[in-house]
């Protein structure tokens, strides 16, 4: 069964594309039609497209590795940042920070620094700076704040990017095709393609038609998590169980050693 169905996208605008003067030749199998100057976006396809990239996500987040949302355009911002969240996964919503992933350890720095002032204030020492110095340091916790902390607890490269609107966001999608990240993205007809492994051919600018793809994808994100969970579960029990068998059975042997070392009656 499909994760998202024709109706549900036409009602949320993800068949419209741009004008057909601003198109990528690239999109052309993704296109329906024309319609007064703009792009229709074939919604049949965006419903396999859907399906095959929630697939993807839930191996993904299943296999326990972190799924890095992007989204700096202003009405993806809220959503993605909630969606996101809701899985606990790390995302950026801000301005991308050049060299995320290609110098992710310089990024890293930056994240353990805001962790130092984190430091600075629970033991005192943030109180015995003057109050120059401490606007400083609130300016600098802030700013990091802002950039960087809804990536805080990325500790490792991410294994994949789901990126809305690769046009603009390029430059993050430029450094995932470096690492051999891949990258999930909804593509709109102005957009190219070929640098997306898994592309959601959607409208990118409706807010509705962000939403309704990313609550495809979230939820099969979850879907992965949650078996991740009922698996490891399954693990523990099983492990517990194979104790306590290992156990009986030294029980058995040791009191069946007894039993033989026992002195018999004559």
């Amino acid at each position: 069964m499909s994760r998202t169905n024709f109706d549900t996208l036409l009602e949320a605008g993800c068949h419209f594309g741009h004008l057909k003067r601003k198109w990528n030749p690239a999109m052309a199998p993704y296109i329906f039609m024309e319609k007064n100057g703009i792009h229709i976006i074939d919604l049949h396809k965006t419903v396999v497209k859907v399906d095959e990239a929630a697939e993807a996500l839930k191996n993904i987040a299943k296999s326990g590795r972190k799924i890095l949302f992007v989204a700096t355009k202003k009405q993806a911002k809220s959503v993605v940042a909630e969606k996101a969240t809701s899985i606990n996964m790390p995302y950026v919503i801000e301005r991308w920070p050049g060299g995320m992933l290609t110098n992710f350890a310089t990024i890293r720095k930056a994240v353990k620094k805001m962790a130092n002032i984190d430091k600075l204030t629970a033991d005192g020492t943030f109180a015995n700076l003057s109050k120059r110095e401490a606007l400083q340091v609130s300016r600098q916790r802030a700013k990091l704040e802002k950039n960087l902390g809804s990536v805080a607890d990325l500790t490792r490269l991410p294994a994949a990017l789901f990126v809305v609107d690769v046009l603009k966001e390029q430059i993050a999608v430029r450094e995932a095709n470096r690492l051999g990240i891949p990258v999930f993205g909804i593509v709109d007809t102005n957009s190219n393609p070929d640098n997306v492994d898994f592309v959601i051919p959607a409208n990118d600018d409706a807010s509705k038609s962000i939403e309704v793809i990313l609550d495809a994808c979230v939820a099969a994100i979850n879907e992965g998590l949650e078996e991740r969970k009922a698996e490891r579960v399954d693990a523990e029990a099983a492990g517990e169980k194979g104790e306590k068998a290992v156990k009986q059975s030294a029980r058995v042997a040791d009191e069946a050693e007894a039993e033989a070392e026992a002195p018999t009656e004559e």
